[in-house]
C-alpha cells in the first residue's frame, strides 16, 4: 500500500516521508527579496492597526512544501496570535513558467486580510483576558 503514495519515497533517491527535491519550489533571488518585503509589509500594517504595547514579529522558514510565512502578535495581556501560510508561487498565466511578481509574491488583498485579521484577533485576546474586570471611567 505504501508504494503508491507520495510519502513512500523513491528507493535510492528519496527517503520515506520526505519529498523529492524537484517537488519543493526553489525561490529565485528576486522572489526571496519580494517575499521578505511582503512579509515586512504585513507586519508593518499590523503594527499600524495596534497600539505600541503589542509586539509584532514575522518569520520566513522553509517547510516540506516550500517557504512558510508566519506573522505573530503578542498582546500586552492574553495569548499570542499568529497567522501562518504558504505563499502561492505558481504561475498566474497558464502560458508562462514564471509568476507575475508585479504586486509581490503575496497579493495585496491577502496582505491586508492577514494584517486586519491578526490585529482583530490580538485585540480580542486582550478583551477576553480583561473580561469584566475594568471599572468604567464614565457613564
Amino acid at each position: 500500500m505504501n508504494g503508491n503514495t507520495p510519502y513512500a519515497g523513491i528507493p535510492g533517491e528519496t527517503a520515506a516521508g520526505k519529498r523529492a527535491a524537484a517537488d519543493v519550489p526553489n525561490l529565485s533571488k528576486d522572489e526571496k527579496r519580494l517575499l521578505h518585503r511582503d512579509v515586512s509589509r504585513i507586519a508593518a500594517q499590523t503594527r499600524e492597526f495596534l497600539p505600541n504595547e503589542y509586539i509584532v514579529d514575522s518569520e520566513i522558514s522553509t517547510g516540506a512544501t516550500g517557504p512558510q510565512v508566519t506573522v505573530a502578535v503578542r498582546p500586552p495581556i492574553g495569548h499570542a496570535v499568529s497567522a501562518g501560510f504558504t505563499p502561492n508561487l505558481d504561475a498566474d498565466d497558464a502560458d508562462s513558467d514564471t509568476p507575475d511578481l508585479t504586486d509581490g509574491v503575496i497579493a495585496p488583498d491577502e496582505r491586508d486580510e492577514v494584517a486586519r485579521g491578526l490585529a482583530a484577533s490580538a485585540a480580542l485576546q486582550v478583551k477576553q483576558a480583561i473580561g469584566n474586570n475594568v471599572t468604567p471611567t464614565a457613564r
